[in-house]
């Protein structure tokens, strides 16, 4: 076993930066020195699930050692991690979808340690440490020119974001795109509105600085949305007199649950509506919404391929396609993730990334 530094919540609300124990990789499993781990809101959130745990999801680094069973990469390798682990055998891994793998490989809690107890990972990653033992489909080999910050920030947000557009609504080449929440995720969404050849991009956010972001990414249009206005209603009226009916593809992106069925006031009759931040707590729908034909799907992580998407993206990105570098606005130590998260709350950050070793 090796000592390393962790961030460990007690899921109650609070975390600090503490020594955990963190065991050799056994077969088919990785053990990966962590130089990078993105910060979004659901780190914020896994603070509040009730069991303690090693924080973190998005993140990128060094092998250091490789189990039996393991062959895509070998020490030394730079690699990016994935959260959505599939096993690849699973019905769900069989048909293609396998961000929804029913079998996903996980590594023990019992090879972890922290303070004489066995510990979980955040979706079994913990990437808020500098180092990290994973199971090897969780791993995905580095093979452009690209910092471990934006590297790490393609296994969450930029996936999620990206994908959405991509693999799950297939936006079409001219068409009209809304895009709710212009944080990480969302300029994710217009990144892949971009690719995908959209006509008109329009973000819509409360935030004047994500806004600004916004349009740098991709966007065509903005509109900053009212505090007041309930189910952004108001915003989906400036929507309908920019495209003349309603836009063909609407992406909820704010993580806020009470705008889950916003995405369909956006969409024209027909239109799709996507709900990207998954929200997942009972939210009253007005039906009337859904009028007429509109569909709403709920993909989860983009509907990622970890072995298909991440060489597209990284490829994109090496191409000066897919803007990586410019999303990570700051960078912070294993002990400024209080700040990271204020900095978050504010919408200063496009992405915050904390820098274990």
């Amino acid at each position: 076993m090796i000592t390393a530094k962790a961030i460990v919540t007690d899921g109650k609300g609070k975390f600090a930066l503490d020594e955990v124990r963190v065991g050799d990789p056994e077969a088919n499993e990785v053990l990966v020195e962590i130089r990078a781990s993105g910060v979004c809101h659901t780190d914020f959130d896994s603070m509040s699930w009730g069991k303690p745990c090693i924080m973190g999801h998005e993140g990128a680094g060094v092998v250091l050692q490789c189990g039996a069973g393991v062959s895509h990469v070998q020490p030394g390798d730079r690699v990016l991690l994935n959260w959505a682990i599939p096993c690849g055998d699973c019905f769900q891994c069989r048909r293609g979808a396998e961000n929804i793998c029913e079998q996903k490989p996980t590594v023990p809690t019992e090879r972890f340690e922290h303070r004489g107890q066995p510990i979980g990972t955040s979706f079994h990653l913990g990437t808020m440490a500098s180092h990290a033992i994973v199971p090897r489909q969780a791993v995905v080999k580095i093979d452009v020119e690209i910092s471990f910050p934006s590297a790490a920030i393609l296994g969450c947000g930029v996936m999620t974001g990206f994908g959405s557009v991509v693999n799950a609504a297939r936006v079409e080449r001219g068409s009209s795109v809304v895009v709710l929440g212009a944080g990480g995720v969302g300029l994710s969404v217009v990144q892949g509105a971009v690719h995908a050849c959209a006509g008109s991009i329009i973000a819509i956010d409360l935030n004047p600085n994500r806004l600004n972001l916004a349009r740098q990414f991709g966007a065509t249009h903005t509109i900053q949305a009212e505090q007041d206005d309930t189910g952004l209603l108001r915003a989906a009226e400036k929507v309908r007199e920019l495209t003349g009916r309603g836009a063909d593809y609407a992406f909820e992106c704010t993580a806020v649950p009470a705008l889950g069925p916003s995405p369909l006031a956006m969409v024209r009759n027909g239109g799709c509506a996507v709900g990207v931040s998954g929200v997942e707590e009972v939210v009253p729908v007005d039906m009337r919404l859904f009028e007429w034909d509109k569909r709403y799907i709920n993909p989860l992580y983009g509907q990622c391929r970890p072995s298909v998407d991440f060489p597209v993206l990284l490829s994109l990105y090496r191409q000066r396609r897919l803007k990586l570098d410019e999303m990570v606005t700051r960078t912070y130590p294993l002990s400024g993730l209080a700040q990271a998260f204020e900095d978050m709350r504010r919408g200063l950050n496009a992405k915050g990334v904390l820098l274990p070793v």
